[in-house]
C-alpha cells in the first residue's frame, strides 16, 4: 500500500486526537517500518489495519467509521494534490465514473508498483449510479468516505446505500441516488 495511506492517516488522528494517540498506537502496532512512513513509499496493508485497529482501541470508535472519516479526509488531501482530476467535471457521478477510467490510470503512471481498488460503475434509467468497490483489502468504508465527500464537494444530495456482494467486503456495491 502506497505511504500516502499511512503518512495522511497518521496526520489525520493527530489533528482529531493528538500527537500522544498516534504516538501510543504505533507504539502498540509492533511495525515492522517502526510506523516510519514516506507518501512515495509502499508498505504492507497489515500495517494501517493494525494503527485502525489499535486506534479504535484507544478512542473507543468503530474502526468502520474511523476508516469513513479517513476517507473523507484522505479527499481533501487528493483534491489539494491533484485538483485537475476534480476539475475535469462538473458534477459527483462524472468525477466518480473517472476514478477507474481516468484518475487510477494516471495514478499507475506515476506510481506502477500501486495496488489499486477496482471501481465499475453504472448508471440507470432513473439516474441512479451503481458502483461497484473490489479489493482484496477490503476497505469499502475508506471508498464510501471518499464518495460521501465527493458528494458534499460538487454541492449534490445523495442517498448511498452500501451491500457486499462477498460476505469478506472484498466486493461492495453502492447505490448512490440523487435527491431532488
Amino acid at each position: 500500500m502506497k505511504g500516502i495511506v499511512f503518512t495522511e492517516f497518521l496526520d489525520m488522528v493527530e489533528k482529531k486526537f493528538g500527537y500522544e494517540v498516534v504516538d501510543q498506537i504505533i507504539e502498540d502496532s509492533d511495525l515492522e517500518s517502526k510506523g516510519i512512513y514516506t507518501a512515495v513509499g509502499t508498505y504492507p496493508h497489515s500495517e494501517v489495519v493494525n494503527l485502525l485497529m489499535n486506534l479504535s482501541d484507544r478512542v473507543k470508535l468503530d474502526p468502520t467509521l474511523l476508516l469513513k472519516e479517513f476517507g473523507k479526509y484522505l479527499f481533501d488531501t487528493f483534491l489539494a494534490s491533484y485538483p485537475q482530476f476534480f476539475n475535469s467535471v462538473d458534477n459527483a457521478f462524472a468525477f466518480l465514473h473517472s476514478i477507474d477510467r481516468h484518475i487510477h490510470v494516471e495514478v499507475l503512471k506515476l506510481y506502477p508498483d500501486a495496488t489499486l481498488p477496482k471501481f465499475e460503475s453504472e448508471e440507470t434509467e432513473d439516474g441512479t449510479m451503481i458502483m461497484t468497490y473490489k479489493s482484496p483489502r477490503k476497505m469499502a468504508a475508506l471508498a464510501e468516505g471518499l464518495i460521501e465527500k465527493s458528494i458534499q464537494y460538487y454541492k449534490e444530495e445523495c442517498t448511498i446505500q452500501s451491500e457486499n456482494q462477498v460476505e469478506d467486503g472484498s466486493e461492495v456495491k453502492f447505490t448512490i441516488k440523487r435527491i431532488g
